[in-house]
């Protein structure tokens, strides 16, 4: 989902008509076929072990979410070529006011539930529950003599992982789950060490810097955003959190 724009920026669109996958179709297709196996290997390489019928009803969900979020998209990216304003809400588009008979812009809400929403929590709670597991096993003890020094490489893939998680929060809309998860992490950290006297290994704080850094690129995006009336209209309510696609479409886009 990540590479969907970028695939969309880089490369012409008259290579894929519209009736046809896009690049950022194929992109998305990869992701899933790729990203559930990793989820199985993250689950094999915990020290918190799960029984595999958890495990494969992950992977089922997640697919599920993904495979819908890669239609609903799909769709989405036609119709942005086609006038569609992402800031807006789907009946405040013009494009859907002009749209008959007025019963089809049920079906673009239907889709939008699907794809924004339905599509998001089952394909990102599932990741983030893996993610959480994974990190639970990360924690030695402080008599274990692991120590390794974080290299410019560590760091340098670190913030990396920090803006893609922003991406993915925001983009997704999947705050409250990042958020609870994040301090779920905090507060397992903080047990483990008062309790069993652990500390995370290197790829544990690989994760929760991540998490961390992306925590503060949200603050800083939304400070930035905080006043734009435009994206207000789409995003109510104090839990302000505009999409960066959205942004794009309505400053950006030629």
């Amino acid at each position: 989902d990540f590479g969907r724009p970028i695939a969309a920026l880089m490369v012409p669109t008259e290579l894929f008509p519209m009736h046809l996958p896009s690049v950022g179709d194929y992109f998305h297709m990869m992701y899933n076929l790729i990203t559930p196996f990793c989820i199985l290997k993250l689950f094999e390489r915990s020290h918190t072990k799960t029984s595999s019928t958890f495990r494969n009803i992950c992977v089922i969900i997640f697919v599920m979410g993904a495979s819908i979020h890669l239609v609903g998209d799909s769709v989405n990216h036609r119709l942005v070529k086609l006038g569609y304003k992402l800031h807006l809400s789907v009946r405040d588009n013009p494009m859907m006011q002009s749209l008959q008979p007025r019963g089809l812009v049920d079906s673009f809400v239907l889709l939008y539930n699907y794809d924004e929403i339905i599509g998001h929590l089952m394909w990102y709670i599932p990741f983030f529950v893996s993610l959480l597991l994974y990190y639970t096993g990360c924690f030695l003890g402080y008599r274990s003599g692991d120590h390794p020094r974080r290299t410019l490489s560590w760091w340098t893939l670190t913030v990396l992982s920090g803006v893609y998680y922003w991406y993915l929060v925001t983009e997704g809309q999947i705050f409250s789950v990042y958020f609870i998860t994040f301090v779920v992490m905090i507060g397992y950290m903080v047990y483990k060490k008062q309790k069993h006297d652990a500390h995370l290994d290197i790829n544990g704080q690989f994760l929760l810097y991540s998490f961390a850094l992306c925590f503060i690129l949200i603050l800083i995006w939304v400070a930035y955003l905080w006043n734009d009336e435009a994206l207000r209209v789409k995003y109510p309510g104090l839990l302000y959190i505009p999409e960066p696609w959205s942004y794009y479409t309505l400053y950006i886009k030629p």
